[in-house]
């Protein structure tokens, strides 16, 4: 699962690494405490040219009637995306990048309390999710949100928890965004263990409030 993220690279930086047109409207960044239902910085495509857009973190299915009308939907699990009827369309259609730093994952040692950790790329550059997304209209209101895919934890992650985002290489952008043909179903598996760094963090994350660098330091445990 991801329920937390951090990024720290302007939007023109981003529009720039990703060859993406900017819209006006994006998100702050730097931000070390992405949370739900915030808005997000997102690239899809559309009429053969990629777009950096906002979009809202939490996936609202087109029959909600408000889009809090159900569960709040930040991740969809890659073992039945395609079959989900709130994801499935999605899954085939609109499929996007989420590009972060690294995200928080919090464990709970036997008899204790649950402690942050914040997992990042163990080489320097961006950790890019898969993600899927879709417009949303009711009643005059519009709001284009997305969703995290996910994919079951191997090695040290499993670990911590039983589900990671599906974390893209580069090479393997422009696939998911339909840029390449078929086959972005074979990239909804985990990054090797290796290929991730692990390390606690303080308990500031735990309040939303909380945004600043600070938040990715490690700490002695």
């Amino acid at each position: 699962m991801c329920g937390r993220f951090a990024l720290s690279k302007t939007s023109d930086a981003l529009a720039q690494l990703f060859e993406a047109v900017p819209a006006n409207d994006l998100p702050d960044s730097p931000n070390y405490n992405i949370c739900p239902t915030t808005q997000i910085h997102v690239i899809y495509r559309e009429n053969d040219q990629r777009h950096l857009v906002p979009m809202r973190w939490g996936f609202i299915p087109r029959w909600y009637k408000t889009p809090t009308d159900g569960p709040l939907l930040i991740n969809a699990r890659a073992e039945t995306i395609a079959e989900k009827p709130a994801f499935r369309e999605a899954c085939r259609q609109r499929r996007c990048l989420i590009p972060a730093d690294g995200f928080y994952e919090w464990f709970r040692p036997e008899g204790g309390e649950k402690l942050p950790w914040y997992i990042r790329p163990a080489e320097e550059g961006p950790m890019v999710f898969a993600g899927i997304w879709q417009d949303w209209e009711q009643g005059g209101e519009r709001l284009s949100s997305c969703a995290i895919v996910t994919t079951g934890a191997t090695g040290r992650m499993a670990a911590l928890h039983h589900r990671i985002p599906v974390i893209l290489q580069a090479e393997h952008w422009g696939k998911w965004l339909g840029e390449e043909g078929h086959g972005a179903a074979l990239l909804m598996r985990p990054v090797p263990d290796e290929s991730l760094q692990f390390h606690r963090v303080g308990k500031a994350v735990n309040s939303n409030r909380a945004t600043g660098p600070e938040l990715i330091e490690e700490i002695d445990t």
